[in-house]
């Protein structure tokens, strides 16, 4: 039996269940649902931390398969009290022959594909199940999981399948509570050095394994998510093999893979970060854009700049900062530059929204912001971390063929429903 050290004493779905997939000239689009599953006050900040420090050791050891694997096995997620997922976005996918169903945190910041987190949902040896004699482990810096790799179908949905996909069997897991495991959307090579005794191979992922197999007309998976304060909303949206121009406004902004490691392992690009009209907090420098953190997080140095613009304080009970109402009716927007374009992110998208402060253990008529700090200062390699607090106001493209990373604005950019 899994054991896991993390209790889970708050759980709720957002949206409970997903609708249907939706085929839209040849591009798949997969309903993505929004969980949130908080265990004590300040996870989420802890929970980001957390992922940045392992991002970033596992950044450097990326293409060292020999040190990756020994971060790995140094690795002790269970020394911090926080769970893997915070705040997820779940994706419904059917592994084997007949099918089993599985509840996937969709991640970008990494790129395994496995199963069998929760208890009772093991992942289920069928027809088409081919084990190939190795072992697989992914650290996530607050969970991890351990277990055997095998081959088999995957379907995300009716018509669609994709045949020898790589599935990690979890035989152990921590950090995660609620959820089956992860479907892994990052660059193949982050798969290097987490199987065994292949610690040199790569799995392809399951967006290259679709392009490669035909079924989707470019090897790339765009992503929609909205804002939402309910919890009964489908808010998000997969589209593999194309973009869905119903869900963005505008044209899409590419900007290539950064060249600055350890940002380059990643979804990683260069920005720049300006508060109101002329306070600089993030010169041009290298980060990531990733579904698994929660936060939009910055270089401590530059947070530092952005809470001495703002005016926040630090509040116990959540881990962020906290303002008043005057400071909230002052409160200017951010501009993002990225690829030569500026994305503004309002002062309403700044804060976390209201209606679910108590679900992170504020107070009902508190207003917190939703920018923290990744604990380490600027020009370590991974400067700032776009998570999807950023990206429930832009739609994202992760393009594998080209190496960049799409950004446009959404009809939900400029809401105020927080």
């Amino acid at each position: 039996m899994r054991t896991s050290t993390f209790i889970s004493t708050l759980s709720f779905v957002l949206a409970v269940a997903a609708g249907p997939i939706v085929v839209r000239d040849n591009l798949i689009s997969l309903p993505l649902s929004k969980k949130i599953n908080v265990t004590e006050p300040g996870q989420l900040l802890k929970q980001d931390q957390a992922r940045a420090a392992i991002l970033r050791s596992l950044g450097f050891a990326s293409g060292n398969a020999t040190a990756k694997s020994e971060l790995l096995g140094r690795a002790t997620p269970g020394s911090t009290s926080v769970t893997n997922q915070a705040v997820s976005y779940i994706a419904t996918v059917e592994v084997g022959t007949p099918p089993s169903s599985y509840s996937l945190i969709v991640d970008t910041g990494s790129s395994n594909t496995w199963v069998g987190a929760e208890t009772g949902r093991a992942y289920n040896v069928t027809s088409s199940s081919h084990f190939t004699g190795n072992a697989v482990e992914v650290t996530y810096g607050s969970g991890r999981f351990v277990g055997l790799e095998y081959t088999d179908t995957v379907s995300l949905g009716t018509g669609l399948t994709i045949s020898k996909q790589s599935i990690g069997a979890a035989s152990f897991s921590e950090g995660f509570n609620g959820v089956d495991g992860i479907l892994g959307l990052g660059p193949v090579d982050l798969t290097v050095g987490t199987l065994f005794p292949s610690v040199t191979s790569t799995i392809p992922t399951v967006t290259d394994n679709l392009f490669s197999q035909g079924d989707i007309p470019a090897d790339e998976v765009a992503i929609s998510f909205e804002p939402t304060t309910s919890l009964n909303n489908v808010n998000g949206e997969l589209t593999f093999g194309g973009t869905d121009s119903t869900k963005f406004t505008g044209a899409i902004t590419y900007a290539p893979i950064t060249m600055t490691s350890t940002a380059s392992k990643y979804w990683g690009i260069d920005q720049s970060i300006r508060y109101g009209a002329s306070t600089n907090i993030l010169s041009t420098t290298a980060g990531i854009v990733d579904t698994g953190t929660t936060l939009i997080m910055i270089a401590s140095d530059a947070f530092a700049a952005y809470q001495a613009a703002t005016g926040g304080v630090m509040d116990s009970a959540t881990g962020l900062l906290k303002i008043d109402v005057a400071q909230f009716g002052a409160l200017q927007s951010l501009f993002f530059n990225i690829g030569g374009t500026t994305f503004e992110l309002t002062a309403n998208a700044q804060i976390w929204p209201r209606a679910l402060n108590t679900n992170i253990g504020g107070a009902a008529d508190g207003i917190y912001l939703i920018v923290g700090s990744t604990g380490s200062p600027s020009g370590s390699g991974l400067d700032f971390i776009n998570g999807m607090t950023f990206l429930e106001r832009f739609y994202s493209v992760f393009d594998t063929a080209n190496k960049r990373v799409g950004i446009a604005n959404t009809p939900f950019t400029d809401a105020t429903t927080n």
